[in-house]
């Protein structure tokens, strides 16, 4: 791109949902296609904790950046819930623009307003850009996380 052009950030709604699943083929090409009524049903069900959605980042109509934010009720805190972003990803000609960046803000922005008191995001990438960027939205690599998969890790 020479010119950067004009992100609008919203969350997904069903509509959206064809052009998020060619849009996570660059954060996971080899991972199986979701069937669209599978992701559709999974839409809706995360509709089902309030504040949480899919926030995309658009540009002339087109998807070009993404993250999944899911706001978690808590019992701790005095009840402020915690917020999980997941599936970050940028279109591959629409990296290095600031619109990942973007997206991550507005996620981390709705979940304040949801009354989070935290918000975390995961990464299993040990790329260093790919560790700069987070560092650059604003997130901190302080904890250590630990996981147990059922499937395999993707390759990064």
């Amino acid at each position: 791109m020479t010119r950067r052009s004009e992100l609008k950030v919203r969350f997904a709604d069903s509509g959206d949902v064809p052009a998020l699943l060619q849009l996570y083929r660059h954060l996971a090409p080899d991972d199986a296609l979701t069937p669209l009524d599978d992701a559709l049903k999974n839409r809706e069900l995360l509709q089902l904790y309030p504040g949480s959605g899919i926030i995309v980042g658009c540009v002339d109509g087109a998807l070009v950046a993404t993250c999944t934010l899911i706001v978690i009720p808590n019992l701790t805190r005095g009840g402020a819930p915690y917020a999980l972003i997941e599936n970050v990803v940028t279109d591959a000609a629409h990296r290095n623009t600031g619109y990942g960046k973007t997206v991550l803000k507005a996620a981390t922005e709705a979940a304040w307003r949801s009354g989070c008191y935290k918000v975390m995001l995961l990464t299993g990438s040990q790329r260093p850009e790919t560790l700069q960027f987070y560092q650059a939205a604003g997130f901190e690599q302080s904890k250590t996380g630990f996981q147990m998969r059922r499937l395999p890790p993707r390759r990064s």
